[in-house]
């Protein structure tokens, strides 16, 4: 049985939920405050706090585990990414006040106070600009430091910017940005189960935002439907019983040109046209 740490709350655990459900692998058996649940026959998931997953997977009471890679770079242990999982989009930024403070990283000295809930990945940050800032640990509510006087800028996770700005707060360099992963052990090879889970849940993500795209082709007019209709290595052309004139193609197409690649299409004397959604998409 392969056990996956997902994170027991939040945006992430609704998301990683969807994704699991799409790719065959539905969440059964978790009731509000269950630690454990059935991800199909080979996987069991374990529910933790989402910072605690980096030294679940290290320390091997997890096979693998779903967290922002904010959380990894912070935790220091030795992981790697199996799988970009595309959500959970945000940035690890430095910010200044607005009416007084540094407007470039290159302007902060040697002594700067810094709050963050990130010393770790702060501290090598500046390190590798070789600026020695005193760290202020925090765990929440970081916007607020340069204002009480407890520190001079902050490390913060952002999405928008809109919580800095609301504090008189401007960004001035990005330490890293991050998103979900999906993340195992360094240094040793991933078990059968976890590459399929891998595979499973990446065909999952290629299919989003992608319809499948079939059309009865003039044959006299392939080489013009082909500029206007590429698909993933070029269109499938299927010839039809019913006659000579026409041959039937398939493509996958990006879902919001759908509705010009139509009338192209139409443009072109195309017919029989049909878009279909994709469930899962495999290069």
């Amino acid at each position: 049985m392969v056990r996956v740490a997902l994170p027991n709350k939040g945006r992430l655990t609704q998301d990683i939920a969807v994704v699991l459900d799409e790719a065959g692998l539905p969440i059964r058996g978790r009731s509000e405050r269950a630690l454990v649940a059935s991800l199909g026959d080979a996987f069991e998931a374990i529910f933790v706090r989402a910072e605690d997953i980096p030294e679940f997977v290290a320390d091997g009471a997890a096979d693998a585990g779903v967290t922002g890679w904010d959380l990894v770079r912070e935790s220091g242990r030795s992981l790697t990414s199996l799988l970009d999982l595309e959500f959970g989009h945000c940035r690890l930024v430095v910010a200044a006040k607005d009416d007084k403070g540094p407007r470039r990283v290159e302007e902060v000295v040697s002594g700067a106070r810094v709050a963050t809930r990130f010393p770790r990945v702060t501290r090598a940050y500046f390190a590798e600009r070789h600026v020695e800032v005193e760290i202020v640990t925090m765990s929440g509510a970081v916007e607020v430091a340069p204002h009480l006087g407890i520190a001079d800028i902050v490390v913060d996770l952002t999405s928008t910017g809109s919580t800095l700005r609301v504090n008189g707060l401007s960004e001035i360099g990005t330490v890293l940005e991050s998103t979900a992963r999906l993340v195992a052990r360094s240094g040793e090879p991933p078990k059968e189960e976890l590459r399929d889970l891998t595979t499973a849940l990446a065909s999952v993500l290629r299919a989003r935002g992608k319809r499948y795209l079939m059309a009865n082709v003039p044959r006299e007019r392939l080489d013009e439907v082909r500029k206007c209709l590429p698909g993933l290595n070029g269109p499938t052309i299927i010839e039809l019983s019913t006659g000579a004139h026409f041959v039937a193609m398939h493509a996958v197409v990006a879902a919001d040109l759908v509705y010009r690649t139509i009338g192209a299409l139409k443009a072109l004397g195309c017919e029989g046209i049909l878009v279909t959604r994709i469930e899962r998409l495999m290069p």
